[in-house]
């Protein structure tokens, strides 16, 4: 299964409203890729604004799968890579 950008930034969203009690639509995501740092995102929120590392974006991801598709995976089953655009890949 692969889930493409947009699908990352949806679980992110769902993700981070949960944990700060708002609407997933009040939360904005850039994904970003660096060469020293790798994946992170930058997460806006109620006016402020944070950066999340990749071990974020892949629990953000887990609970997507587990909430939206009813599947059960473990971090070390999903692979961030970097494509066209920012994919997972889950195995």
């Amino acid at each position: 299964m692969r889930l493409t950008e947009q699908e990352i930034i949806n679980a992110i969203c769902m993700h981070m409203a949960e944990r700060k009690r708002l609407q997933p639509t009040q939360v904005e995501v850039e994904m970003m890729w660096d060469e020293d740092y790798g994946f992170s995102a930058e997460v806006h929120a109620e006016g402020r604004s944070q950066i999340i590392i990749a071990a974020n974006i892949l629990e953000a991801i887990e609970r997507y799968l587990l909430n939206q598709h009813n599947m059960r995976v473990f971090r070390d089953q999903i692979q961030l890579q970097l494509e066209e655009e920012i994919v997972a890949d889950i195995h």
